[in-house]
């Protein structure tokens, strides 16, 4: 138990002990602000974008300006924001709480990680900023990148650097899990949250080396002239996309398994209930894991690559489905045989049920050869991506944050705020990429800068786009309706009780903030499973005491 006056915010003060910090929890609160401020980057770009489109013909960016915008927010969104914000955020700050352990296993290397983390962002930014403007789309696909400014040696080189923050917090979680559970935290005991960290842990350490190498390679081309992807030095620019992919398709999984484990405590815990097949959906996080190794290929469908890796990758991504349905159709068994509250983190897992299913029912739909020849390179592409990134990993680290957000401050949000923010974003976000799949399905390319010269065939796509439009500015006033509330809890916003949600996890047997640097002053002994909700007050057996 913690006293609420003293807790891991106030227990060193000043800047030099934030930046300097190896408290796990110290260091998640370090990674949301880097990245809150990233997606507020990012979010301003896309809504350039937006507006460009918003219309027919130049608005407010010339073609050269829309490239370099659209790249930037790719490079920020994907790079700097959904891929490490959730294990960043609450995968530091939570992980090592729920499993009754005192940090993680290398603090040293965690805080290491954050600078890893930022030294690349800085990098990507200032590049940009001052070396000269990049317009290859956040994929770099080669001879393209291969041939343009040098700036595009700044964006890969910080990829490589900010991918070693990937590795470094990927591995201190899976020694963490394996190393430092408390007793009786068997593996069939651990939260779903962390079996999701755990699972995206492995794909971090087994898949970004192949980025990290890929980046080097294109560097050493550009640098040195050795002919790699350029086929004007006798490269091969589908070696690039293999390589890229081959990555960038696990990445897909660093970025919505976390938010995974996010909902299946967010069902269990507002469906007052056991999450239904526990075992599959802990298992089930570990087989998309490992499928999602196996399905690059089917980015590649009009690449030249032959007719029989085309079948295979198709056969392999409609494998993928399964684990993933196993996860929706358990979470729906929750509700079903549960009592749903509907509070704020709630109605971002019901949120993230519609949309990820929306996203991930689409990406069947181009896993088919015959429908992604027709759909490839079109904003019908653009909408599913987007239904997945967004809708299901940013969906589900904004319901994540608004659960742990009484343990992390100490204070409560306006639940009122919360709740019209949260329609507003649903509004929005349905509004922006909804229509896009009616415009990808009549066949507008994405990355174009202008869209005119199709209106004499197609005639709503003025439409479509402008109503795509006014839906990222109703989603970009609710994302700031939740800074602005969010914020102002940290001031003003009432103190939180011990345990708001009722939540059957370790991290909430604290009376307040978790109270120092250790979390726990004796080893919790763990006897019970983390979603017993009928035996609510025993949940957790006596204390084990260790010496200090």
């Amino acid at each position: 138990m913690s006293d609420e006056s003293h807790n891991y915010l106030n227990a060193q003060k000043g800047l030099w002990s934030w930046l300097s910090t190896t408290d796990h929890k110290r260091i998640g609160i370090l990674y949301a602000i880097a990245c809150a401020g990233f997606f507020l980057l990012g979010g301003i770009l896309a809504t350039f974008v937006r507006t460009e489109l918003g219309s027919p013909g130049e608005t407010i960016l010339g073609q050269d300006e829309y490239n370099q915008v659209f790249t930037l927010h790719g490079v920020v969104m994907v790079f700097l924001v959904i891929i490490p914000a959730i294990p960043g955020i609450l995968g530091n700050f939570v992980l090592p709480i729920q499993i009754g352990a005192k940090d993680v296993a290398f603090p040293r290397l965690n805080l290491a990680s954050w600078y890893l983390f930022m030294a690349g962002a800085i990098m990507a930014v200032c590049g940009w900023l001052f070396v000269g403007k990049v317009d290859t789309g956040w994929t770099f696909y080669t001879p393209y990148s291969s041939g343009a400014s040098n700036a595009v040696l700044w964006l890969t080189s910080a990829v490589f650097v900010a991918g070693f923050a990937s590795i470094f917090t990927g591995l201190n979680f899976i020694v963490t899990v394996h190393k430092m559970r408390a007793p009786g935290m068997t593996w069939n005991r651990l939260p779903l949250f962390t079996w999701a960290i755990y699972a995206t842990a492995i794909v971090q350490v087994l898949a970004t080396p192949v980025i990290g190498i890929t980046m080097v390679l294109l560097f050493l081309e550009k640098l040195m002239h050795i002919g790699i992807f350029d086929p004007a030095l006798g490269g091969d620019p589908v070696l690039f996309q293999h390589f890229f992919w081959f990555y960038s398709h696990p990445a897909v999984y660093i970025m919505i398994l976390p938010a995974m484990g996010i909902i299946s405590d967010l069902m269990g815990t507002f469906s007052r209930q056991h999450v239904s097949g526990y075992t599959f959906i802990a298992l089930s996080s570990v087989a998309i894991a490992f499928l999602g190794f196996l399905v690059w290929g089917h980015h590649m469908f009009v690449s030249g690559q032959s007719a029989l890796s085309s079948i295979i990758f198709s056969m392999l991504t409609f494998l993928i489905g399964i684990p993933t349905g196993i996860k929706v159709f358990n979470w729906v068994a929750t509700m079903y045989k549960g009592s749903v509250w509907l509070r704020t983190p709630m109605i971002y897992a019901l949120m993230f049920l519609f949309l990820f299913t929306i996203g991930g029912l689409t990406g069947i739909m181009v896993g088919v050869l015959a429908v992604d020849v027709h759909l490839h390179d079109t904003y019908f592409v653009v909408a599913h991506f987007h239904y997945v990134m967004m809708g299901g990993a940013l969906i589900g680290l904004i319901g994540g944050m608004h659960y742990w957000w009484p343990k992390m401050t100490g204070r409560m949000y306006n639940e009122t705020a919360g709740i019209i923010a949260a329609i507003l974003v649903f509004i929005g976000f349905n509004m922006t990429f909804f229509t896009q799949f009616f415009l990808g399905s009549k066949g507008m390319p994405r990355r174009y800068h202008d869209y005119t010269e199709f209106l004499e065939t197609f005639p709503e796509f003025a439409m479509l786009n402008m109503m795509s439009t006014i839906g990222s500015y109703i989603l970009g006033v609710g994302l700031v309706m939740i800074l602005v509330y969010a914020l102002y809890s940290l001031f003003r916003g009432p103190k939180s009780t011990a345990n708001p949600w009722g939540a059957c996890t370790l991290e909430w047997t604290h009376t307040g903030p978790i109270p120092d640097a250790h979390n726990f002053h004796d080893t919790p002994l763990v006897t019970r499973g983390p979603y017993d909700f009928h035996l609510a007050d025993d949940v957790f057996g006596p204390k084990k005491h260790t010496d200090p």
